[in-house]
């Protein structure tokens, strides 16, 4: 069945809003739509993928489009439609744009320029080059130019993942568990699940693998009092009070009230009474200071550049640039540093992101170390075993899309250390030495 004409020209006119670049494509492209009601679901979907196609393919497609006519940004749109639904889909092409697409549908793409092929700013091709080398960096971005699939979270509070299965299938929806996150799901086709029970009843949450397990090397427990430093909407503070059981004490701090908003009516559905949203104006927040030295787990989710998220967003890579990032690292350790006061001796706070660089990475890591000799690097390999999750690790959590299907996360756990007590005999030669003064 084919799309009418009119889904090229919303097509392009989205095009035309997102590839300004001035905020994220997703709240774009709903604004758009919130703007033409008329478009139905079906031509929102073919828009959207439109457009997506776009920012994953920008650099071929703007080489390819340079052979075409008619104004850039229709060649731009009718290139990102062929890869998304198909030329044979879509009405109101000229004799011309069809000929030019077939020529299109018979390049083979493996035999592109690897820069091309990546489909990367060249600062961020030669930063995956240096970190991964060549071969792994083409493969990398290879991954994070394909969409996700979705991954769920099933709620044990309420449900066990079987059940859910079992449940999705009567839907009917097809899914299978996740290889390392004990309580996740991956579905690979992209249903509604707003309007099913499941779903507003609080049995799953839509949570990529990568992020369900930075959740499980926090490593909180019942009775507990845990932090999620950087809570936004939520997904991780509704997996970490899922792990207390509904015990202990979970705050979810963030500077944002409407992604705190956004937080509200998912804790209602999960079932959580221990979760206390807590907004903040910065990290050093008198309302943080008053906890310092009493938490058990802090879980710091900072902001950073997004760069594992390619696969779901990927305009970020063009929104990104090398001076974006230099700020940002600052700002990653500043946060990092201030939870960390949280921490009682004894506990552990993870630094998390969903960035694939270095710098925002184990550089901010090994700066915090550096200058904060109280704590320690717990392996990631070491609480994975200790969360019974089979999954090779060194000293980090690294997740990455061409390795494991997840989007791109890293976690590190660090720990406070106990100080050792001083010794009786010490205490007295202190003692005996006052006096002696």
């Amino acid at each position: 069945m084919r799309l009418p004409p009119v889904i090229i020209t919303h097509t392009e006119q989205a095009l035309r809003e997102v590839m300004r670049l001035t905020g994220p494509a997703d709240s774009t492209l709903s604004r758009y739509f919130r703007e033409h009601p008329k478009v139905g679901s079906r031509e929102r979907g073919a828009v959207a993928e439109g457009v997506y196609a776009v920012l994953r393919n920008r650099l071929f497609y703007t080489n390819f489009a340079e052979t075409g006519v008619g104004p850039m940004m229709r060649r731009l749109t009718l290139l990102g439609l062929a890869d998304a639904v198909g030329t044979d889909s879509l009405g109101g092409l000229s004799e011309e744009e069809i000929e030019w697409l077939a020529r299109f549908a018979k390049i083979d793409r493996t035999q592109l320029p690897a820069r091309m092929r990546a489909n990367l700013p060249p600062w961020l091709y030669d930063k995956l080059v240096e970190q991964y080398g060549e071969s792994e960096a083409m493969e990398l971005a290879e991954a994070l130019n394909q969409p996700a699939p979705m991954d769920l979270r099933v709620n044990a509070l309420k449900a066990k993942r079987d059940d859910v299965i079992a449940a999705l299938a009567f839907a009917p929806i097809v899914s299978e568990p996740t290889p390392y996150a004990p309580l996740g799901l991956r579905v690979h086709k992209r249903p509604v699940l707003q309007n099913l029970p499941l779903f507003k009843d609080g049995l799953i949450e839509v949570q990529d693998e990568g992020s369900q397990l930075l959740s499980q090397i926090v490593g909180a427990k019942r009775g507990q009092m845990v932090a999620d430093f950087c809570a936004g909407a939520g997904g991780k503070t509704l997996a970490l009070g899922a792990s207390m059981r509904n015990t202990g004490r979970l705050y979810a701090f963030d500077i944002s009230e409407k992604r705190l908003a956004k937080l509200k009516p998912r804790l209602a559905r999960s079932g959580l009474s221990n979760v206390h949203p807590v907004q903040i104006a910065h990290e050093n927040d008198a309302k943080i200071k008053r906890l310092a030295g009493k938490l058990d787990r802090v879980l710091v989710d900072s902001p950073c550049s997004g760069l594992g998220t390619l696969r779901r967003n990927p305009d970020v890579k063009w929104r990104q640039s090398p001076e974006s990032l230099d700020e940002l690292t600052d700002k990653q350790y500043s946060i990092l540093a201030s939870a960390s006061r949280l921490v009682k001796p004894g506990g552990r706070i993870v630094y998390a992101t969903c960035s694939i660089l270095e710098e925002e990475n184990e550089s901010v890591v090994s700066r915090f170390l550096a200058e904060h000799p109280a704590f320690f690097l717990v392996p990631a390999k070491q609480v994975l075993a200790e969360q019974k999750i089979e999954l090779e690790m060194g000293d980090y959590l690294k997740m990455l899309p061409h390795r494991h299907h997840t989007d791109g996360f890293f976690g590190a756990v660090l720990e406070r250390k106990i100080p050792e007590k001083t010794a009786p005999e010490s205490i007295e030669q202190e003692e005996t030495g006052s006096e002696a003064e």
